[in-house]
């Protein structure tokens, strides 16, 4: 099973913030933030215009982009959580 996304939606998969600080010291679950940072893994065809062509996404498969904290719906597939986020809700992209 797959899931692909309509129109100006990507699916991303959240990159887990680190659970332990700089300085050594492990934080508990309930300490986590949630992840703002996410992998492309499938982006959909883009939004349909009214001259009945689709625009070009902005991102593309395996591009690292932020997002903001409770953006975008929650899915959950073989076990692995995911997010559908519309284009416009994600912040940018992390280059380099």
């Amino acid at each position: 099973m797959a899931i692909k996304p309509l129109e100006d939606r990507v699916l991303v998969k959240p990159i887990e913030n680190e659970s332990k600080t700089a300085s050594g010291i492990y934080l508990p679950e309930a300490a986590k933030e949630k992840p703002v940072r996410g992998k492309v893994v499938a982006t959909g065809p883009g939004k349909l215009l009214e001259n009945g062509k689709r625009a070009d996404m902005s991102v593309r498969i395996g591009a690292t982009v932020v997002y903001g904290k409770y953006a975008g719906s929650e899915v959950e597939l073989k076990g692995e959580k995911l997010l559908i986020i519309k284009e416009s809700e994600l912040l940018g992209v992390v280059e380099g």
